[in-house]
């Protein structure tokens, strides 16, 4: 079992020098030291966490819908629907990662309550979203990956898949949909928890507010706990803190994020737990995204099972806060401003005014505006029966661009430093359920101190 401190330091006058520290008590630092203590089981592996307990951020069961991002259903993954090769690519990395759940599962090291088969389905309306639909389908259906996946535009079909979509519906014009039956509803935060537990030394309620690098070619780690101070230091370090990933490696001084920014954006979810209402649908839906707004928001109702508890999630509807963390400070975004990132932050923004036209229309909806966006999937929906809740909270990452000056990414970005031995992960989803593969070109590219990681 592994070793877990509460915000308490050490009375040693002498800091510890240790072969690994894991910041961030996610789903990525989780991977990350399941796979380290398999490929360096003579490591020894601090993992710091600044809150009380493991995954209570983005990789918190109620802070993400638990999709698993493998291309089934994300249609934002192939604006083009005659190119599909990230949806292709997320499949592939998302297999890989089940396979591997899988194989700890088989030793022990992890149980299988924290997967779910949940067919993944899409649902369109109107003449040219059912001409994409259909292309999408047929360009898929060239990958292995994708040749179980079922089109339909039969409306008595979709019924069949999930009813609560069709009943109350006026069918007035074309529909279609698809469905992958072998997909999966994730509990990351259990997940998380499982991976944890083979680290051996876990310090909960342990913030990192320093990193620097010694002559020696060692990392100084520091930071407060609830009753004082704490240092370690390390040969290697990963930055797996979410939103807090890029201010930490800005105080690294690591030069591969020099004009790097970030801006949040939160989200907000209407849950269903009414058990007459979830027994009767058993599959996550997505649909088209609203013009202009951004990738992570495309509309989507899940059906969710944490625990022994099984509930609907619709949304995401964005929110707004200068916190980087659902949990961080309102300062958080204003440290990370620097004289180098301005101009691509301005840039970036400037570039991207459909995205906070959207974003604004978001924030100024009322609960009847939020509850028709669900109507339109789930005509028949009972105000009664849903409540709106705060989810995670993101930072989306602003890169600079020689053409463009600043260029907003989606997704996550692994910022490798070998030469000094320290990486971290930036960005947004999909990075949860594609952190095998992520973390596997992590330690594909280090090579330090005459060690050598081969995986």
């Amino acid at each position: 079992m592994p070793r877990t401190h509460h915000g308490h330091m050490t009375t040693s006058t002498q800091i510890e020098t240790v072969d690994a520290v894991l910041i961030g008590g996610g789903i990525m630092s989780a991977t990350l030291g399941a796979l380290l203590t398999t490929v360096q089981p003579d490591w020894s592996i601090v993992l710091l966490e600044r809150r009380d307990e493991l995954a209570t951020e983005s990789s918190a069961s109620w802070n993400n819908a638990g999709t698993g991002h493998s291309g089934y259903c994300e249609l934002n993954y192939m604006p083009d629907p005659d190119d599909g090769a990230k949806a292709v690519d997320a499949a592939r990395q998302f297999r890989l990662t089940r396979q591997w759940w899988a194989e700890l599962a088989e030793t022990g090291v992890l149980t299988d309550t924290f997967v779910h088969s949940t067919p993944h389905l899409d649902i369109v309306f109107g003449e040219r979203d059912v001409d994409y639909l259909r292309r999408r389908y047929a360009t898929l259906q060239s990958s292995p990956l994708f040749a179980d996946m079922e089109y339909t535009e039969d409306p008595a079909v979709i019924e069949q898949w999930a009813p609560l979509l069709m009943e109350g519906r006026a069918v007035d014009g074309p529909i279609a949909a698809t469905r992958y039956r072998d997909a999966t509803d994730v509990d990351f935060g259990a997940l998380t928890q499982g991976l944890a537990q083979t680290v051996a030394d876990i310090r909960t309620g342990h913030e990192v507010t320093r990193l620097r690098r010694q002559a020696d070619g060692l990392w100084h780690v520091r930071g407060r706990t609830h009753s004082g101070k704490f240092a370690v230091r390390a040969r290697f370090v990963f930055v797996g803190a979410g939103g807090y990933a890029l201010k930490l490696l800005q105080k690294a001084k690591v030069r591969e994020v020099r004009g790097y920014g970030v801006l949040p954006a939160g989200a907000a979810f209407l849950r269903c737990d009414n058990p007459d209402v979830v027994r009767r649908h058993a599959v996550k839906v997505y649909g088209q995204a609203e013009i202009g707004a951004p990738p992570m928001s495309v509309p989507h109702l899940d059906k969710r099972f944490v625990g022994d508890t099984e509930s609907l999630l619709f949304g995401p509807y964005a929110t707004f806060s200068t916190r980087l963390l659902k949990h961080g400070r309102l300062t958080d975004l204003f440290t990370t401003i620097r004289w180098h990132n301005v101009l691509p932050l301005a840039a970036a923004c400037a570039q991207n005014l459909p995205l906070l036209r959207y974003l604004l229309r978001q924030l100024m909806a009322g609960r009847r505006t939020k509850f028709a966006q669900l109507q339109r999937f789930y005509p028949n929906a009972d105000p009664a029966d849903w409540t709106l809740y705060q989810a995670g909270q993101r930072a989306q990452l602003v890169v600079p661009d020689g053409r463009r000056i600043g260029e907003l990414r989606m997704g996550t970005e692994l910022v490798v430093s070998p030469d000094t031995g320290i990486a971290g992960l930036l960005g947004a989803s999909p990075g949860a359920s594609t952190a095998l593969p992520i973390m596997l070109e992590l330690l594909r590219r280090f090579s330090w101190s005459g060690v050598e990681i081969s995986t």
